[in-house]
């Protein structure tokens, strides 16, 4: 039987924010692995550092100490620059809030991620169409998210998170401002993802919403306590 291959090693790491002449420690030491096509939620209550480990998890910013590994290349020190290419081809991200830019359509929200990879106008507005058409949105693809419920604003969401074909969906609270009902849709979504070979990390503090997930892992105090 073939081990699986990590894709995303946080060894050691902590993370300590300095505010005027105060250090405040969001990580302490901090240990996770996830491997390639898991399904993993991470859940802590507020200030447990869920959302500062999925900064890290996520490129987004960097350790005072401690490795990042991702695909085994060490990205702890990383520049900007460097970590939004890696960002960009590696990790789709959903969030909360949807974060889609209002003033443009289902389409150009899509195409955003792939204009920063250089991909053709062409090319991108075909993928972005496909995958509104996998989200089915087939039929809102000309309309701005102000125009679109929340559920499919989030969906929207997905398909810009796929447009690069990365190879980690990275979900924060991801039905957090959803009713119930669309919020089991877009989790069904987000498991088909996982059954077609995403890795999926969400960060959640719903419990029915990690069940979803293979293991949890749960934070408090900037530590993990238990992995389920």
């Amino acid at each position: 039987m073939n081990k699986k291959v990590p894709v995303i090693e946080i060894k050691s790491v902590e993370k300590i924010y300095k505010m005027g002449d105060v250090e405040v420690p969001a990580l302490a030491g901090v240990d996770i692995t996830i491997e390639r096509g898991e399904f993993v939620a991470i859940m802590g209550p507020s200030g447990s550092g869920k959302s500062t480990a999925m900064n890290m998890v996520g490129c987004l910013d960097v350790p005072t100490r401690g490795r990042i590994l991702l695909d085994g290349h060490d990205i702890s020190q990383l520049g900007e620059s460097e970590l939004a290419q890696i960002r960009g081809k590696k990790i789709g991200f959903i969030f909360q809030t949807f974060n889609l830019i209002n003033s443009v359509n289902a389409i150009e929200n899509v195409e955003l991620p792939m204009i920063f990879q250089g991909v053709p106008k062409d090319e991108r507005m075909e993928k972005a169409k496909k995958l509104l058409e996998l989200v089915d949105l087939g039929d809102r693809m000309h309309h701005k998210p102000t125009e679109m419920s929340g559920g499919q604003q989030q969906r929207v969401a997905v398909a810009r998170a796929l447009a690069n074909d990365p190879e980690v969906i990275l979900a924060d609270e991801p039905t957090g401002n959803l009713d119930s009902k669309t919020g089991r849709e877009i989790i069904e979504l987000i498991e088909g993802l996982h059954k077609k070979g995403k890795t999926v990390i969400m960060v959640t503090h719903d419990e029915t919403l990690a069940k979803h997930a293979e293991r949890i892992v749960r934070l408090k105090d900037g530590k993990v306590v238990k992995e389920v």
